[in-house]
């Protein structure tokens, strides 16, 4: 059989597999599909004068076989898989069937036969091995994304430890780890999915959340992790707090607001929680003894304001308990169907349930899901209203 001879290719596949940490059939099979499009490339060309139309499927029958087991023949060979017909229509996919019965007198018409078609190596001309690059490094990055996408797609909404490793615009791209033992990828950081408190010095590490796994060829990292995300509040807490991870305490909805509009008013969260143990506080298990386990989050989030509030099945006492820390006089819901209530506080507690810039009553309302305007209780007119 013929073989366009490649020498050290098996060196070649090897240094790939450790270059770009992919397994050695990885870098086979995109070496294979490459030095296909490289054939196609060249019976394109060798085919042209002739008129040949190419169908999309056109070379379906082709195949690439690597030859790496002796060092001193080392290469490819293309194959073809053609019909036996009476009359050959297609040299690209038919044989006439006198021609196999010289070699095979058994061969009937519709049988195929596999052919070596293996290009002499001066005719697989310049433009094809050109080809046969561009794809092969296509190929490999394919590979590495799928093999990417495989080992992080069920980790998504997880927590990470990530390295920072540059700057590119204003995002970060750092390194994370699957913890299955292989090596660390790339992740972007945007500048949304950043916090304003963080330093992100080079080799620093922080705890992030897998945000999404991207699929496709697009460039740069295809992993997106975020410290703004309201579910790293979750996973931090879920981590810091037996109870939740025991579901003996449940954490009903958080609303975040890690990047606030404005530089005066400081990232915040409120966390609703709940329990059906009648002896368990939910929201003392969050903050803990003299507050040591809502610290650990604070201080990982560098300082970030968080209100753990006691959900409940009322929309009034939880929207009540939403505003906190503000006291409360009186919930009225105006509107329950589109969701709309008046909550009436001392003139004293105006400035407070309503929180500087309209962040606590933002919050509170993103948290409940009811619209909430705040109203001083000694000027309330309630038959008015």
């Amino acid at each position: 059989m013929s073989l366009v001879s490649l020498p050290n290719l098996k060196d070649l596949i090897d240094s790939i597999s450790r270059e770009r940490n992919l397994p050695k059939h990885a870098v086979e099979n995109a070496l294979r599909e490459a030095l296909l499009k490289g054939y196609e490339r060249f019976r394109r060309t060798q085919r042209l004068a002739e008129g040949v139309h190419f169908e999309e499927d056109y070379f379906d029958n082709f195949d690439v076989e690597l030859d790496i087991e002796y060092e001193d023949e080392q290469g490819f060979r293309v194959l073809a898989t053609k019909t036996i017909v009476e009359e050959v229509t297609s040299a690209d996919h038919q044989i006439a069937l006198a021609e196999v019965l010289e070699v095979a007198p058994e061969a009937q018409v519709g049988d195929t036969v596999v052919l070596d078609v293996t290009p002499e190596q001066r005719d697989f001309g310049r433009m094809a091995a050109i080809q046969t690059k561009q794809v092969l490094a296509q190929k490999l990055r394919d590979q590495q994304r799928k093999l990417i996408q495989e080992e992080f797609q069920d980790l998504e909404g997880t927590i990470l430890m990530a390295t920072v490793q540059r700057f590119e615009r204003q995002s970060v791209i750092m390194t994370i780890s699957s913890g299955t033992g292989q090596p660390e990828v790339e992740a972007e950081l945007l500048k949304r999915d950043q916090l304003p408190n963080d330093n992100y010095r080079p080799n620093s590490k922080f705890r992030v959340v897998l945000k999404r796994v991207s699929e496709g060829s697009h460039r740069g990292p295809q992993l997106l992790v975020s410290r703004a995300d309201a579910a790293l509040v979750v996973e931090l807490f879920s981590n810091e707090v037996p109870e939740i991870e025991d579901e003996i305490v449940r954490i009903v909805a958080v609303a975040r607001e890690a990047n606030p509009p404005s530089r005066s008013v400081g990232p915040r969260t409120k966390i609703a929680v709940d329990t059906a143990e009648r002896d368990v506080d939910p929201v003392g298990a969050c903050i803990g003894a003299r507050g040591s386990r809502i610290q650990v989050v604070v201080n990982e989030l560098r300082g970030e304001k968080i209100d753990v509030i006691r959900y409940s099945l009322d929309p009034a006492t939880y929207i009540a308990n939403a505003l906190s820390p503000a006291r409360v006089d009186e919930v009225r819901l105006m509107n329950p169907e589109e969701r709309q209530a008046h909550v009436l506080v001392p003139e004293d507690q105006l400035s407070l349930a309503i929180g500087k810039e309209g962040q606590n009553v933002r919050l509170a309302a993103r948290l409940t899901g009811w619209k909430i305007d705040i109203k001083d209780t000694a000027k309330y007119d309630h038959a008015e209203e």
